[in-house]
C-alpha cells in the first residue's frame, strides 16, 4: 500500500483555486521532488498532508490516516523541515533538540540518547553547545533535519532544504539526507527549485502547475517523454509549465525567500 495517497485533492482560497483535483500516490522508501514554478500550489499541497491546512475538497491519507479525520495520528508520524527558519538561534543545538523532543512527547528517559544521535549523525556534535545564531546556514538545516527525525518519522516533507545554500553545503545537506533515507527508510517528499537537486536525489518527480499535477515519473522517464537523448529536467519541466523555475514569483514570496536567505547567511 502507498505510504501517501491523494483522492481529488483540492484547495480554494475565494476565488482562487490553489490546488486542484491532486490525485498522487507515493511508495514507501521513496525520495519524491514537487516542482512547480511560483503559485503552482506546492506549498499550499505540503500544508494540507502536514495537516497546517484543511482541503476544501478530496482526500488524503498518509500511511493510512485521513489527514483531517485522523490529523493527530498524522502529526506523530511525518516530520516537516520548512522553508523559513524553525531553529531559534538564541539556544544551542542541543536546546533547540530538547525542545522539540518534549514537543514530539518522546520519554524523558529516552530524550538524551535521541538527541545524541541526532547530533551524530547530522554531523553536529562538536557544535552542541554553541549557539546556533554562530552556525552556518548549512549546519541550521541539518540542525533542522535532525529536529525533524528525533520521533523517528515515517514520513519527511523537507520544503526547499538547501535554499540559500553555497554548493558545497548544499552537497553536504544531500549526503544527509540520502544517508537518512538509507538509515531508516524513511518516505522522503520535497521540494526544489533546482533541477539537478531532483534529478540527483529523487526516484519520482511530481511537476505542479496552475495547481494541477501535469506530470509524474522517475527522471529517466520524464526526459525521455519529451525528447529522449540530451533532454534535461529543466527542458522537461519548460515542456509542461511553459516557464523556468527563476522567474515570477508574487512580492510577498520574493520577500519571505529574501528573508530566508538573509537569516541563513
Amino acid at each position: 500500500m502507498p505510504i501517501l495517497e491523494l483522492r481529488g485533492l483540492t484547495r480554494r482560497f475565494a476565488a482562487l483555486t490553489a490546488v486542484d483535483n491532486l490525485t498522487l500516490s507515493i511508495e514507501r522508501g521513496d525520495m519524491v521532488a514537487l516542482l512547480g514554478p511560483n503559485g503552482a500550489g506546492k506549498s499550499t499541497t505540503i500544508k494540507m498532508l502536514t495537516t497546517l491546512l484543511p482541503p476544501t475538497e478530496g482526500t488524503a491519507r498518509v500511511d493510512g490516516f485521513d489527514i483531517v479525520a485522523r490529523s493527530g495520528a498524522v502529526r506523530r508520524i511525518i516530520g516537516y523541515v520548512p522553508q523559513l527558519l524553525s531553529a531559534d538561534g538564541t539556544l544551542t543545538g542541543i536546546e533547540n533538540l530538547m525542545v522539540f523532543a518534549r514537543l514530539y512527547d518522546i520519554p524523558r528517559r529516552e530524550r538524551a540518547a535521541r538527541v545524541e544521535e541526532a547530533l551524530r549523525f547530522m554531523g553536529l556534535s562538536d557544535s552542541a553547545r554553541r549557539l546556533v545564531r554562530q552556525y552556518s546556514g548549512g549546519m541550521i538545516r541539518r540542525l533542522e533535519i535532525a529536529q525533524s527525525m528525533l520521533h523517528n518519522p515515517r514520513i519527511l516533507f523537507l520544503d526547499e532544504p538547501t535554499v540559500g545554500l553555497d554548493p558545497a553545503a548544499r552537497r553536504a545537506v544531500w549526503e544527509h539526507i540520502e544517508d537518512l533515507r538509507s538509515r531508516t527508510g524513511a518516505t522522503i517528499v520535497l521540494t526544489t527549485h533546482l533541477m539537478e537537486e531532483a534529478d540527483a536525489l529523487c526516484d519520482r518527480v511530481a511537476i505542479m502547475h496552475q495547481g494541477r499535477l501535469v506530470a509524474h515519473g522517475t527522471p529517466t522517464e520524464l526526459k525521455r517523454a519529451i525528447g529522449g537523448n540530451g533532454a534535461s529536467l529543466d527542458d522537461v519541466f519548460i515542456h509542461y509549465t511553459g516557464s523556468n523555475l527563476e522567474s515570477g514569483g508574487t512580492y510577498r514570496e520574493t520577500r519571505r525567500t529574501r528573508r530566508s536567505l538573509r537569516r541563513l547567511g
